[in-house]
C-alpha cells in the first residue's frame, strides 16, 4: 500500500501521524495518538459489523464485548449509544477498555497493533475528539473508514474460520457439534447479512461515500460478493478514485459474473491486496479448504501482467497449523519473484485457544519452532526496508516464549473433529508435527 512520506521517512513501526506535522497538534492530541497506550481513533471515524449484525469498534475486538447491533438499530442510531459513549469516554481518559484486549495483547509482544495503525492513519482528525462532549457523545458521523462486511458468503471453509464468517462452513459446524451454529445464543442462517437483509448496508452507507478516505474489503470473500462490485462503482461515480482500497481476500476468485476486478482496479490510484495464504501446496489447500494451489499461483502471475501498480502481499494467518512451515512458504514465493521478502505481513491468530501459535507444547516451540523462526528472520532482516514482516516475526518469537503449557490436547481433539467431518488427515500432510503427533 503506498504510503504518506511527505511528513517523515516512513517506518512501519513508527506511531507518528503520517497526515499532518507534529507541530499541528496540541500536546494532548499528540499524547493520545502517540503516547496513550489505551487510545484509538476507531470509535471517532469507524463501525464495524459482523455479518449477524453485531457492532464492534473494529475487526479484530473481542467478540463476547459488542457495543451494538444493526438488527436492532441503525448506524446512525447506534454511534452514540451507552456503550459506544463509554468506549469514547475511556479512550478520552486513556482508560483501558474491554473490547481492546487482543491489541493490548499485540503491543505487550511488541507486535504492530491495529490501535497503532489507526492512530497513525487517522490521527489528523484528531480535532473529532475536541468536539466530543465529556459523556462521550459524538456530533460527528461522517465514516473515514469502512471495513466491509456485508455479509458471511464465502467459497472456502479455512480451519480458523467458522460459520460465522464463511457460509461454507455452516455444514461443517452442523457435523461436529450436532446442532446449527450459533451466535451469543442466537441460530445463524447460512447466509447472514450485518443489517438484516441483503441491502440494508449498501443503503446506509452511501451517505459517507463523500467522506471516506479508506475502505477495507473483507468478508466471507469479498472478490465474489456483488456489494463490492457496486460500492466500486459508486466511488467511480462519485470521483474517489483517489481512496486507498485495502483487501483481505483469500484470492481464488478474480471476478463477479461479467464483472472482473482487474478492470475496476485500474481506475483506482492505491489499492493494496493481501492475501490470505497460508502455506502453500497440499498445506495450505488443507487450511484453507476450497483452495486451488496451481489457480492461487496463476492469479499472481496474472495480477502481475495485468495491473502492476497494485500492491500485494501475503498475509498468513499465522496459528498452531502452520507457524512451524509459514516461514518455507515466504521464502519459496520470495524465490519465485511472486513476492519480495518484505511484501508479508502476520497475522497473529489469537482465538480460538487450541489455534494460538503458543497452543503447541513448550518444548516443542523452544526446541524446533523458535530456533526456526531467528533463523527467518536472520534472512529477512536485510531485505525488509519496511520492518513489517520482521516486526511480525519478531512479535511472533516473543508469543511462542510465553511459559504457558497451551492448548495442544484441544488442538488434538479438535483436529480429529474436523478431520472426521471432512474426511481429511492432517496428520499425513503435516508430517513435521510427527513428535507431538497423538
Amino acid at each position: 500500500m503506498k504510503q504518506n512520506t511527505s511528513n517523515q521517512k516512513y517506518r512501519y513501526s513508527s506511531r507518528f501521524p503520517l497526515k499532518a506535522k507534529p507541530s499541528s497538534f496540541t500536546k494532548k492530541q499528540w499524547n493520545l495518538l502517540v503516547e496513550s497506550d489505551n487510545f484509538c481513533m476507531m470509535p471517532w471515524v469507524h463501525m464495524h459489523a459482523y455479518p449477524d449484525g453485531r457492532v464492534y469498534p473494529c475487526c479484530i475486538a473481542e467478540y463476547f464485548h459488542p457495543i451494538g447491533n444493526l438488527r436492532d438499530n441503525t448506524m446512525e442510531e447506534t454511534w452514540n449509544n451507552e456503550k459506544y459513549r463509554e468506549l469514547r469516554r475511556n479512550m478520552m481518559a486513556d482508560q483501558p477498555s474491554k473490547q481492546c484486549t487482543k491489541c493490548y495483547e499485540q503491543e505487550k509482544n511488541e507486535f504492530f497493533s491495529m490501535r497503532n495503525e489507526s492512530n497513525r492513519t487517522y490521527g489528523h482528525h484528531v480535532g473529532l475528539v475536541d468536539n466530543t462532549t465529556e459523556d462521550g457523545y459524538n456530533p460527528d458521523f461522517h465514516l473515514k473508514y469502512w471495513d466491509i462486511r456485508f455479509s458471511n458468503l464465502c467459497n472456502f471453509r479455512c480451519r480458523t474460520c467458522g460459520p460465522m464468517f464463511s457460509s461454507q462452513w455452516f455444514q461443517d459446524h452442523k457435523k461436529m457439534y450436532g446442532k446449527v451454529p450459533d451466535a451469543l445464543g442466537r441460530k445463524l442462517n447460512v447466509i447472514e447479512y450485518a443489517g438484516g437483509s441483503e441491502d440494508s448496508i449498501l443503503e446506509q452507507m452511501e451517505q459517507h461515500i463523500p467522506t471516506l478516505e479508506q475502505v477495507y474489503f473483507a468478508g466471507g470473500e469479498p472478490l465474489i460478493m456483488k456489494e463490492h462490485y457496486y460500492l466500486l462503482e459508486k466511488l467511480i461515480e462519485y470521483g474517489k478514485t483517489d481512496i486507498t482500497l485495502q483487501y483481505n481476500t483469500n484470492f481464488s476468485e478474480l471476478r463477479y459474473k461479467d464483472k472482473h476486478v482487474f478492470e475496476y482496479w485500474k481506475h483506482f490510484e492505491n489499492v493494496s491486496v493481501g492475501a490470505s495464504l497460508d502455506g502453500s501446496g497440499a498445506r495450505g489447500e488443507l487450511i484453507r479448504k476450497g483452495q486451488d494451489w496451481n489457480q492461487t499461483v496463476k492469479n499472481r502471475e496474472r495480477m502481475m501482467q495485468e495491473v502492476p501498480h497494485v500492491d500485494f502481499y501475503v498475509s498468513s494467518t499465522v496459528s498452531s497449523l502452520n507457524v512451524l512451515h509459514v516461514m518455507d512458504f515466504h521464502r519459496e514465493w520470495a524465490d519465485l519473484g511472486l513476492v519480495k521478502p518484505k511484501d508479508w505481513n502476520i497475522n497473529l491468530c489469537q482465538s480460538p485457544e487450541w489455534y494460538r501459535p503458543d497452543a503447541l507444547p513448550l518444548w516443542f516451540r523452544k526446541d524446533v519452532v523458535i530456533p526456526k523462526l531467528k533463523e527467518h528472520i536472520e534472512w529477512l532482516e536485510p531485505q525488509d526496508s519496511i520492518t513489517r514482516a520482521t516486526h511480525g516475526y519478531k512479535g511472533l518469537l516473543n508469543i511462542l516464549a510465553n511459559e504457558n503449557e497451551g492448548n495442544w490436547n484441544e488442538f488434538i481433539f479438535e483436529t480429529k473433529k474436523l478431520d472426521l467431518a471432512r474426511k481429511e488427515k492432517f496428520w499425513d500432510i503435516f508430517t513435521e508435527y510427527a513428535e507431538i503427533k497423538p
